[in-house]
């Protein structure tokens, strides 16, 4: 299976006290890598781990890998904005959506399962989500 990674589980894999580390740690083990992931993930990902040489590290020992440009893709990520503007979304989950419809086969890893089972890709389709379980 392959996926596409969002903050929260590049957070939980690089932080052993993350609530979630178990699970972003069994996760790896079960998901093809590199995952794929947008600059704002990893914008957001150094910011909350308050190190941009982790995040560049979770690239160059192949965890992840950059498959988005969003200068590609403007107009597309205007339009879910402006849909989802009553969640406010930020860049990176902007990002993500349209990820998953550039890769429909890809699932989104997220600790965010509230919002991006909200989300759709191409207008109506749910995105598949690998998330914690809810305990």
């Amino acid at each position: 299976m392959k996926g596409i990674a969002d903050t929260g589980f590049l957070i939980a894999f690089v932080n052993r006290n993350d609530e979630h580390h178990s699970w972003a740690k069994s996760v790896v083990q079960q998901i093809e890598t590199p995952l794929i992931t947008c600059e704002p993930v990893l914008a957001e990902t150094a910011f909350h781990l308050e190190s941009v040489p982790l995040v560049l590290e979770l690239v160059q020992v192949g965890l992840i890998t950059l498959a988005f440009d969003c200068a590609e893709h403007l107009s597309a990520m205007t339009a879910l904005a402006e849909r989802f503007a009553d969640r406010k979304p930020d860049l990176a989950d902007i990002c993500l959506i349209r990820m998953s419809e550039l890769h429909p086969k890809h699932v989104v890893v997220t600790v965010d399962e509230s919002d991006f089972r909200v989300y759709r890709r191409n207008k109506r389709e749910t995105i598949p989500l690998i998330c914690p379980s809810r305990t």
